[in-house]
């Protein structure tokens, strides 16, 4: 349970606040590279943090993200000519490049101070595994380098990329992650539909079985360089063995599904707030090892499969608060838990039925919300540090520690959870070597 104050610090992210001064500290993703598809095209708004923003791609490929205002007598760049290289306003043909120097200005005489004074606030932009990504912080000394995240570094072949939005505030979505336990509920068939009790039962259903069986699994958490891994253990069918399901959680806000065996498919994802009432998921998949399949490409770009939601054209889940999930009462009678079709549209459904920002003032936390308190205390005690030490985090310098995997793994009852994480990863906290 947090106070109200404490709960305006972890959700609060506009340019002014802590948590948002903390966030400028790292890359946010703020369009994917899909969205600027060429040279010179349509300008697009952006907004990031609670701050309005234009993005475009110039005619050298290079993306700008640029004040939305024009410094002149802040005229909306959105309605600007994107040409040779810059982005001019049609209000008086003001032109800025990417880096926010003004290259023209027509309307004021050579030689007036102008030329060399007018700056159009810009941010630095990067594009890594098909998202473009801009750090919103302080430039006076060198900046870090984007995130390492393995999906970045695979071959196009082997990885989907999208973005979906979210109606609540940034913070529910990282815990609604970080809280393994609900897929004992939020994600299993109705009650009335019996689990696969056979031992030589696919392999997938004997997992969700377990899920289903044991709703208490017992966490235990290990901090990284750039966050924590959290895993959560669960019985199985045999006496001695244990079934883990592990997350990652690299901060400010990066997170993971945690069911993956090997061989089979990652999934992780970035959350960036665009208000404090929303923010946007971008979701990736992605298997190291081969190029995912023809079905499993068409399921995440039609309907949707695993964190990932079926969407429309402009990114916005299709079953959504507006049409109540398009929630089906009878399938929840007889067939689902929720009566909600996909597994990322019941996370979203949930978690923003807790309202635009969750109150957690009156909660009632239990172990199982380990996970989430961890989260909170990391990102809380930064953003003050920051805030009132001028403490900088080290995070974002260690680029190379965000090369992590999640994922499911079998072991003997008592094996320590750092054993489990080397047999599985070959590594004590996951990360990719």
């Amino acid at each position: 349970m947090l106070t109200a104050e404490e709960n305006d610090l972890l959700t609060h992210t506009g340019p002014e606040t802590a948590m948002g001064q903390y966030f400028r500290r790292f890359w946010q993703p703020v369009l994917l590279s899909e969205e600027l598809p060429e040279p010179d095209g349509d300008p697009l708004r952006v907004t990031v943090l609670s701050e309005e923003l234009i993005a475009f791609r110039d005619t050298d490929g290079r993306v700008g993200l640029v004040d939305r205002e024009c410094p002149h007598r802040g005229a909306d760049l959105f309605f600007g000519r994107n040409e040779k290289c810059g982005l001019r306003c049609v209000y008086h043909g003001w032109k800025f490049n990417v880096e926010g120097k003004a290259v023209d200005l027509p309307n004021v005489p050579p030689g007036v101070r102008h030329h060399e004074t007018v700056q159009l606030k810009a941010y630095p932009t990067r594009e890594f595994g098909e998202i473009v990504w801009a750090y919103l912080g302080p430039t006076e000394n060198e900046i870090p380098e984007v995130p390492h995240m393995e999906f970045g570094f695979v071959t196009p072949p082997k990885r989907y990329v999208t973005k979906q939005l979210m109606e609540c505030n940034w913070a529910q979505v990282m815990e609604g992650d970080l809280d393994t336990s609900h897929f004992s509920f939020l994600h299993m068939p109705a009650p009335s539909v019996p689990s696969n009790e056979n031992r030589d039962a696919p392999a997938d259903e004997r997992r969700l079985k377990w899920i289903r069986n044991d709703p208490m699994p017992k966490f235990q958490i290990l901090e990284h360089d750039v966050g924590f891994v959290v895993g959560g253990a669960r019985s199985t069918d045999e006496a001695d063995e244990t079934y883990w399901r592990m997350t990652q959680y690299s901060v400010p806000a990066n997170g993971t599904g945690p069911s993956t065996m090997p061989g089979e498919t990652y999934f992780g994802f970035t959350l960036v707030p665009i208000t404090d009432i929303s923010c946007w998921m971008y979701c990736y998949a992605w298997n190291p090892e081969r190029d995912l399949g023809n079905e499993e490409r068409h399921k995440l770009e039609t309907t949707g499969h695993g964190i990932v939601a079926e969407t429309d054209d402009y990114y916005v889940p299709i079953r959504n608060r507006s049409n109540d999930y398009e929630i089906d009462r009878n399938v929840q009678r007889t067939q689902t838990f929720t009566g909600v079709k996909g597994l990322a549209e019941q996370d979203i459904m949930i978690q923003q039925s807790q309202g635009l920002i969750a109150d957690r003032t009156c909660e009632n936390l239990t172990a199982t919300d380990a996970a989430v308190v961890k989260f909170r205390r990391t990102v809380m005690e930064a953003a003050r540090r920051l805030a009132e030490n001028q403490e900088e985090p080290k995070a974002p310098r260690r680029h190379e520690a965000y090369k992590t995997r999640p994922g499911s793994w079998f072991a003997n009852e008592g094996t320590p959870f750092e054993d489990v994480l080397i047999n599985r990863f070959g590594h004590n906290r996951g990360l990719v070597i």
